[in-house]
Formats: structure tokens, sequence, C-alpha cells
């Protein structure tokens, strides 16, 4: 254990020194940009559940995919240059550690930008005078939601970034991905199995008016992230410890 949280220590400083703080905080600040301009429902009544919708649909069709894959490559960066994953790998340390550590910290920023999401949500809830209380089982649900579904994107994001020194070609790729989120979504048959509209499906409030992909119960969703993850997770940790230095 104690390895495992040098690592994470080493990985945390690295960071540090970095631009990726500023990152974190694109996305919220966008979703309370949207929120101030949300409109209300016909009848003039404004939700907690209108403004979730509203905000979370471009941090979660887009945002999230893409920052995922943004702090991936960012989380290699280092290695790839001057060598660094050789000399990193000839210290005293087991290569599960040091893959492990690294997607534990790509989900720990994705965690953050989740947190500065709610915070951002709380905000225009309140200044816009949103009705009722606040409705704390479904905003964490939906905000759990969209970070657990981006644990097999994030998985299958570093996989390829470890293994790939361009910094800019994964992250190309990513956004490829990412543009067909909206019209996969629509898809009952392909949306559910596609990583990058995982997060916008999990985080998109519930409902008896859902279409599409949007229509699967969360639990199904919840099966399908998991089983994801396990393979990319997976995936990535075999092709690490066959990573030639």
């Amino acid at each position: 254990m104690r390895p495992f949280l040098r690592i994470m220590s080493a990985e945390r400083l690295k960071m540090s020194g970095s631009w990726v703080w500023l990152l974190v905080l694109i996305s919220p600040l966008i979703a309370l940009a949207v929120g101030a301009v949300a409109d209300r429902q016909p009848d003039g009544v404004f939700t907690w559940q209108v403004l979730l919708s509203a905000m979370s649909v471009i941090h979660a069709m887009l945002f999230l995919p893409v920052l995922s894959g943004i702090f991936a490559a960012l989380i290699c960066r280092n290695e790839h240059s001057d060598g660094g994953w050789k000399l990193l790998l000839a210290l005293p340390v087991r290569r599960t550690s040091v893959y492990l550590a690294k997607y534990t910290m790509v989900m720990a920023l994705l965690a953050a930008v989740q947190l500065l999401f709610l915070a951002a949500l709380l905000g225009m809830g309140l200044y816009r005078g949103a009705e009722g209380a606040i409705p704390w089982e479904l905003l964490l649900t939906s905000l759990f939601g969209g970070w657990f579904a981006c644990l097999p994107l994030a998985a299958l994001q570093l996989a390829v970034s470890q293994g790939w020194s361009s910094f800019g070609a994964p992250l190309a790729l990513n956004v490829c991905f990412t543009i067909p989120n909206i019209l996969i979504a629509n898809s009952a048959t392909y949306g559910p199995y596609y990583p990058w509209v995982q997060p916008m499906l999990a985080m998109s409030p519930f409902g008896e008016d859902r279409f599409g992909a949007f229509n699967l119960p969360v639990e199904s969703l919840m099966i399908v992230v998991s089983g994801s993850l396990a393979l990319f997770l997976g995936a990535g940790l075999f092709f690490f410890w066959r990573k030639a230095v």
C-alpha cells in the first residue's frame, strides 16, 4: 500500500506544477453560464430537474469525455519525454501500482470536476430561485452516475495514452469519437455500449418521457459500464505489463 501511496503523491506533485487545475474549472464555468440562460418550463415553473437537464447536457455530452482524454494524456506526458518511462519503471515499484496510480489520478481529477459542477448547479439554482427543496438524491445520483460512467472511458484513454507517445493524436482521436454522441444517444441499440456517450446517459435525469438510449434503466447502464471497465482496465494493464522500455 505504501508504494502505491508514494506513487500517487508523486503523480499529484507532477500535476500540481501544470495547468491541469485550470482545465478542471472549464466545464463547471460553462455549465454555470448555461444555467444562467436556461429557459423555464412553459408554465413558468423553474425546477431543479430543469436546471440539471440544461446544465448537464454540454457538460456530460462533450466536456466529461474530452477531459477524461486530456487528463489521461497529461498524466502520461512526462513519461513520454526524455526516457521517462525507463526512469520510472527502473525504480523498485510494481507496474500495476504505477498504472493504477495514474488511473486513480485521472478519476480524482474527474471527481473534482463533478464536485465543482455540483457547486455551480447549487449556486445557480439558489440564485434563480429553483422551485422546492434541493433534491439531493437526484443531484448526487446524477453526479455520481456521470463520474462512474467515466470509469471505462478513462481506462480506455489511459491505455491509448500510455502506448502512444504523441500528446495530440490521442486527443484528436478522442474528440472524433465524442462528436457523434448526440446521434448515438438516440439509438437504444448502440448508445448504451458507446463509452463516450455513457456519461451523458448517466447524468440525464431519469423520467418517463425519455427516448432512445436515455430510456435504458439506470441499473442496466451501470452493468454495461462495469463490464466495459473490467475489459478496458484489464487490457490496459496487460499491455502496460508488456510495454518495452
